[in-house]
C-alpha cells in the first residue's frame, strides 16, 4: 500500500510532538522501540493475559496424564507393618455347647502387594495381589500362625451396565483436545489485545501531534486576524471565531496528552512491562496482502476451532447419559472371580510350601421388579436432554461456520476500508494545506479553512481506525479459523 504522502505527514505531527513536550520516557537512551510484531512476541512470552492461558493449559494437561495413568497397571502396597495389639475378652463355645468368655491378647501383621489394571474394552477390573500376614495368639494355648498369599488373580466385571471405562476415555480425550483449542484461542485474544493496546498508543500519539499542529497553526491564525482586524479586512465576528477555535485546539491538546498517558500505561500492562519502562512504538503502514478464501476458512473452523470440540463433547456428554440411564437402572449384576495360591503355618518359610487352590466365584444379581416407571422415565428424560444438547450443538456448529466465513470476508472489507482511508487522510491533508494557503491570501473565508482542518482531523482519525480494524480483523479471523491464512498452515 502506497502512503508516501501519509507518511510524511506521519512524520510531521510525530515532529510536532516533540517539540511540544513529549514525556522524556519516549525519546529516552535505551528505550524499547516496538514493532506489533515484537509486541506480540513479548506479549505471549511474558504478558498477565498469556501466563494465564498457559496455566490453564498446563493444568490440563497434568489432569489428561492423572486421567490416562489410571488406565495403566498400578502397584500398590499395604498392610500393618507395625504390629496391631488387640486385648479383649472374647466368647470361646466349648465342646458341650456351653460359652465361657477368656481374656484374649492377639498381635497381627501383615503386608500385601496388589497388581491393579482397568480395562475399558471391557468395563472389567483386574487385581493380582501377594501377601503375608502374621497372627500371635498370647498365653497358655496360644501360638504363632502365618498365612500366605503367593499368588491370587482376580476380575470384577460388571453385568448389563453401562461402560463408563470406554465413555470416560472417550471424553477425557475431547477435554484435553478441548483444552489446547481453547490455549490457541487464547493467544490470539492475546493478540487483539495488544493490538488493541498497540493502536491505542499509536492512535493517541498521532492525535498528540495533530493537535499541537493545530495549536500552531490556529495561534498563527489568531495573531493574523488580529491584525487584520486592525485594518478593517475582517469582522470582529470572524477574530472571535478564530479565538475560539484557538482555545478548543489547546484543550483538544490537553486531552489528547492525557489519553496518550494512559494509553502508554495501558500497553506496558498488557505487556508485563514495570511502570516507568521507556516504551515507544513503530508502525508499519504494510499489511499482508493475501486473500482469506471463504471456503477454506469454514473448513478450517470445522477442524480446528474449540466450539466444535466443544459441540462434540457435549454430545457425547449427552449419549453417555442415555446409556446409563438405560443399562444403569435395569436388570443387572456384578461377576467377581479370583483363582490363587494360600496356605497357613506355624513359619513363615513353611507358609509357602504345599500351596493350596484358592477359588471364588460371586454372582451378585439385581432385578428391578417394580419401579413405578422410574427406568422408562429416565430414558425418556435422558432422550430428551440428548436431543436438545444434539439442537444446541448443531446451532454452536452453524455459528461457527457462519463466523468464519464473514471474518474471512471482514478482513478483504478492512483492507479496502484502509486502502480508502489512506487515500482520504492524504487528500484531506492536501486540502487543508491549499487552504490554508488560499486563505493566507483572502481567497477563502474563515469557514471554509476550519472546515478542511476539521475533515483533516477526521481523515487522521479515520485512517488509524482503519489500520487498528485490518488488524483486529486479522486476529479475529486467525481465531476464528485456528489457521495461518499469511503461510498457509494450522496454528499449533
Amino acid at each position: 500500500m502506497n502512503r508516501t504522502r501519509t507518511l510524511g505527514t506521519a512524520a510531521c505531527l510525530l515532529a510536532s510532538l516533540a517539540a511540544v513536550g513529549t514525556p522524556h520516557r519516549l525519546r529516552a537512551q535505551g528505550e524499547l522501540r516496538l514493532t506489533l510484531r515484537d509486541a506480540l512476541a513479548m506479549a505471549v512470552h511474558q504478558g498477565p493475559q498469556a501466563r494465564i492461558a498457559l496455566g490453564a493449559r498446563d493444568a490440563a494437561r497434568a489432569r489428561d496424564h492423572v486421567a490416562t495413568s489410571q488406565y495403566l497397571p498400578s502397584l500398590s502396597v499395604g498392610g500393618t507393618s507395625v504390629p496391631t495389639i488387640t486385648r479383649s475378652i472374647t466368647p470361646v463355645i466349648q465342646p458341650d455347647g456351653t460359652t465361657l468368655y477368656r481374656p484374649l491378647r492377639q498381635t497381627t501383621a501383615g503386608l500385601t502387594a496388589t497388581i491393579a489394571q482397568r480395562v475399558p474394552w471391557t468395563n472389567t477390573t483386574l487385581n493380582i495381589a501377594s501377601g503375608l500376614n502374621q497372627v500371635q495368639v498370647n498365653g497358655a494355648t496360644g501360638g504363632r500362625t502365618w498365612s500366605s498369599v503367593p499368588l491370587q488373580v482376580s476380575l470384577t466385571q460388571p453385568l448389563l451396565r453401562a461402560n463408563s471405562y470406554k465413555w470416560e476415555l472417550r471424553q477425557q480425550a475431547l477435554r484435553i483436545s478441548l483444552a489446547e483449542r481453547r490455549f490457541l484461542e487464547a493467544r490470539e485474544d492475546v493478540a487483539l489485545a495488544v493490538t488493541n493496546a498497540f493502536f491505542d498508543v499509536h492512535g493517541t500519539s498521532l492525535a498528540v501531534a495533530n493537535a499541537s499542529k493545530n495549536v500552531t497553526t490556529n495561534d498563527t491564525l489568531f495573531t493574523l486576524n488580529k491584525g487584520r482586524l486592525e485594518v478593517g479586512k475582517i469582522g470582529e465576528n470572524d477574530l472571535l471565531q478564530s479565538e475560539l477555535a484557538l482555545l478548543r485546539s489547546r484543550s483538544s491538546l490537553a486531552d489528547a496528552l492525557l489519553a496518550h498517558q494512559r494509553a502508554l500505561a495501558q500497553f506496558r500492562l498488557v505487556l508485563n512491562l514495570p511502570p516507568e519502562t521507556p516504551v515507544s512504538i513503530v508502525v508499519s503502514d504494510s499489511v499482508p496482502s493475501f486473500d482469506a478464501d471463504t471456503t477454506l476458512a469454514v473448513q478450517q473452523a470445522r477442524r480446528n476451532t474449540a466450539g466444535m470440540t466443544d459441540a462434540e463433547a457435549n454430545t457425547v456428554q449427552a449419549d453417555r447419559a442415555l446409556s446409563e440411564a438405560r443399562w444403569n437402572t435395569g436388570a443387572g449384576g456384578t461377576l467377581q472371580v479370583s483363582y490363587g495360591y494360600n496356605n497357613t503355618a506355624g513359619t513363615a518359610a513353611a507358609a509357602y510350601k504345599d500351596l493350596r487352590d484358592a477359588q471364588q466365584l460371586q454372582l451378585g444379581v439385581q432385578i428391578p421388579v417394580w419401579q413405578w416407571g422410574t427406568h422408562g422415565a429416565q430414558v425418556q428424560a435422558a432422550k430428551a436432554e440428548r436431543s436438545s444438547v444434539q439442537a444446541s450443538a448443531q446451532n454452536l456448529r452453524n455459528q461457527i461456520e457462519l463466523n468464519a466465513r464473514f471474518a474471512a470476508l471482514q478482513l478483504g472489507q478492512a483492507r479496502r476500508a484502509l486502502q480508502i482511508a489512506a487515500k482520504a487522510d492524504t487528500v484531506a491533508t492536501k486540502r487543508f494545506d491549499v487552504a490554508l494557503n488560499r486563505y493566507g491570501i483572502s481567497r477563502i473565508t474563515i469557514d471554509n479553512l476550519y472546515i478542511a482542518q476539521s475533515e483533516k482531523d477526521q481523515a487522521l482519525a479515520s485512517y488509524v481506525q482503519a489500520l487498528r480494524s485490518y488488524w483486529q480483523a486479522y486476529f479475529q479471523l486467525r481465531k476464528a479459523t485456528l489457521y495461518d491464512f499469511e503461510r498457509g498452515e494450522v496454528i499449533r
